[in-house]
């Protein structure tokens, strides 16, 4: 096949100037065959697309036969959209998903992320029927029945290309047999959301029933198998995509420091209005790797009444508004231990003592800080004009503040200052008063046993 002599085939320098050109080729030293220069930075979700695009265009003008591509990268990092994005610029290439090579007669323990359950010999034998220029059968995978309910024929594509995504698509088995290698990542805060998003809609699951897999295993099962493989990737795509980007049916919040009365309230609502107070304890996770002091990304654990709630969101502030396009799930204080095991610390736990009023349009809310010494107002609902125009009635007008609690805290400096530690919270992390100097040090303690045990546990090193 004659070479594209434009695509420096010959040489394994780098040149400069348009994205395009950043792609080299060089010869492979165990065959004719060409494999693309590894490019040492990672690059972003849609300047990653453009250059695997590229690369693909140039491995098939390069090399004869079926070029076969691994797409590989933790649970909820992306691949499966990137695949779909090359598929629909490339309509004539064909895409093997290596979830339908689960054999659910391998799973132990529930552990859906171990290598072993991956059925190679079928997929072996599908990557060589079509490297033979022949049709196959391809599996198809139920994830809610978790079990193989049939095949489906994939033929040569006309371009030549075929992609295998999986988590496992850069494992030691199938990289010989592969001309370009692309990782995925995200970073286990997004990739936690978006894999809970994934199988509540996919394996109908319960949100801590997810989360307990990934602490359990899937994190593991990532830093013991998956991870060193991604360090091969000819490509590296860090995907920075916010999963809470386009929720809809948000909640405006306007705050104010100002103190209207019971009595102001209760007029500015209907005769239905409901009244209850409530203690919270807010619980921060900071994720992995972020500083506690810029996180916009926290994940918070509500305690309420004895009952814990997981909440997912990005605040976004639209000043005056504070817009919250929040998730919550109903859990158990145990997952807590499994979230430090993927690397979260517990940076403040805010208490507040609520006063709060609501009809059917909005809720009205006094919360005092403990920590914080001192009293906010709470304007929330899902109309953003009702919202406004209830705090106008209030005499709220000019004295917001668009800033979360956990902002105010950030502001202040106060991050790991403010702790109040529910004493459930205690029972669970096996938190000893008299041990530790400060509730962050117990925290810190705690958080460092929990992730040496996880990590242990599958005999890598903690850091």
């Amino acid at each position: 096949m004659a070479q594209d002599t434009s695509s420096g085939a010959d040489s394994p320098r780098r040149k400069s100037g348009l994205l395009r050109d950043q792609v080299q080729l060089v010869k492979r030293k165990d065959s004719n065959r060409y494999e693309i220069v590894p490019i040492q930075n990672s690059l972003s979700f849609e300047k990653g697309f453009f250059i695997v695009i590229r690369a693909c265009q140039l491995l098939a003008q390069n090399n004869d036969g079926i070029i076969l591509v691994g797409v590989a990268g933790p649970s909820g990092a992306g691949k499966t959209v990137f695949t779909e994005k090359v598929l629909n610029f490339m309509p004539s290439i064909a895409v093997i998903s290596m979830d339908n090579y689960n054999d659910s007669s391998r799973i132990i323990d529930g552990n859906f992320d171990d290598p072993r359950l991956t059925d190679y010999g079928t997929l072996l034998e599908n990557i060589h029927g079509l490297k033979a220029g022949k049709p196959v059968q391809v599996p198809i995978y139920d994830f809610k029945s978790s079990s193989r309910i049939g095949y489906r024929t994939v033929e040569v594509p006309s371009s030549r290309i075929v992609i295998i995504e999986g988590i496992y698509a850069l494992s030691e088995r199938l990289r010989p047999l592969l001309d370009l290698r692309v990782s995925v990542t995200g970073g286990i805060h997004f990739d936690l959301v978006k894999r809970v998003l994934r199988d509540i809609q996919r394996a109908g699951q319960e949100p801590e029933e997810i989360i307990h897999q990934i602490s359990e295993t899937v994190y593991p099962m990532y830093k013991a198998f998956i991870e060193p493989d991604l360090q091969t990737a000819h490509i590296k795509i860090i995907n920075k995509f916010n999963p809470f980007t386009g929720f809809q049916n948000p909640t405006y919040i306007l705050k104010s420091m100002r103190a209207p009365s019971v009595d102001q309230i209760k007029a500015v609502l209907s005769e239905e209005r409901t009244e209850t107070t409530e203690e919270t304890y807010d619980i921060y996770l900071l994720p992995p790797g972020e500083d506690p002091e810029a996180c916009q990304s926290y994940l918070r654990m509500r305690n309420r009444d004895g009952k814990y709630n997981l909440m997912f969101e990005e605040w976004v502030t639209d000043s005056p508004f504070i817009i919250s396009p929040r998730i919550t799930f109903e859990v158990s204080v145990r997952l807590l231990g499994g979230l430090m095991a993927l690397g979260y610390t517990i940076a403040a736990i805010l208490k507040r003592t609520s006063h709060c009023f609501f009809d059917d349009k909005v809720c009205i809310k006094t919360d005092w800080l403990e920590q914080l010494n001192r009293q906010y107002v709470q304007v929330q609902g899902k109309d953003r004009l009702y919202v406004k125009n209830v705090a106008e009635q209030l005499g709220l007008d000019g004295s917001y503040v668009p800033r979360t609690y956990i902002e105010q805290i950030q502001l202040e400096k106060l991050v790991n200052d403010v702790m109040a530690l529910p004493d459930d919270l205690k029972t669970k992390l096996s938190i000893d008063d008299d041990l530790a100097s400060s509730p962050k040090e117990a925290l810190s303690r705690a958080s460092a046993d929990r992730r040496m045990k996880y990590l242990n546990r599958y005999g890598f090193p903690s850091n």
